[in-house]
């Protein structure tokens, strides 16, 4: 695999550490999915922080990642997303619609830590 994808507690971080080809980029969100059910992980990380580019494909998948481990009940949070990143992916039309972002991985964990305090346990997760 392309991209480590670590367990932290309730939480899985996928730490994209280069470019990453379209096929990495499958792979990436078939196995965090995949992991979500496994782990019962409440939340997601992927941090991109050593990207200088993404393209519409990238935006893209980031999107499906988050949207697909919604459905299997975690919330995604994409972090690192570099100024000139950024600034690119807005003059070209490239959003993140309906998925959080965040500064760095320390906001990125806060933010599904502030998450799950306010929805609670997941419906059918077992206390205990």
């Amino acid at each position: 695999m392309a991209v480590p994808i670590l367990k932290q507690g309730n939480y899985l971080i996928a730490s994209i550490q280069a470019a990453l080809t379209d096929a990495d980029l499958f792979e990436l969100r078939n196995a965090l999915v995949t992991q979500v059910g496994r782990f019962r992980s409440r939340g997601v990380v992927v941090d991109v922080t050593a990207l200088d580019v993404m393209d519409s494909f990238a935006a893209r998948t980031l999107r499906d990642i988050a949207q697909m481990t919604r459905l299997r009940g975690a919330e995604t949070v994409i972090v690192g997303i570099q100024p000139e990143v950024a600034f690119a992916m807005v003059q070209l039309g490239l959003t993140l619609e309906e998925v959080a972002t965040a500064l760095d991985l320390e906001e990125g964990l806060a933010y599904l830590r502030d998450r799950s305090k306010r929805t609670g346990p997941a419906i059918g997760s077992h206390g205990g």
